[in-house]
């Protein structure tokens, strides 16, 4: 199975917290891909750059650059596609998430992959597969 790490599991990823660590060493160790969505990319990037966190940046983006992640970029017509049907969704049921969320969530559901996240706006998207590395 394939994963997508949203922006609070690569956060906790960075501080070091030890589940996190521990399920994706499983993960890995399985021979299974990890994937950072472009959203969450941006998110911590541009967070990281606003505190001026420099040695967090350089960690990240060296994270990045390993061979244990792939980015997954918003570069397929079906994930917008389908992030709209979330959004109308979501919108007629007074549901509505953050459209980062729904962007990611539609990744996960046209790819067919886990989601990872304690986000609790991503139990709102219909079929979506989530797991909490947190717990």
């Amino acid at each position: 199975m394939n994963y997508i790490l949203d922006t609070n599991i690569i956060s906790a990823l960075m501080e070091g917290d030890k589940r996190v660590k521990d399920k994706l060493q499983i993960i890995i160790m399985k021979g299974e891909s990890v994937f950072i969505n472009g959203i969450s990319y941006y998110e911590i990037k541009r967070g990281l750059l606003a505190t001026n966190a420099t040695n967090k940046l350089k960690n990240f983006v060296k994270m990045c650059n390993s061979n244990l992640f792939n980015i997954l970029l918003l570069d397929n017509i079906n994930i917008f596609d389908k992030a709209s049907e979330i959004y109308a969704f979501l919108k007629q049921k007074g549901r509505p998430i953050s459209d980062a969320d729904i962007l990611i969530g539609a990744s996960v559901l046209t790819k067919n992959y886990i989601c990872v996240s304690n986000d609790k706006d991503f139990s709102e998207i219909d079929g979506l597969i989530l797991e909490d590395w947190l717990k």
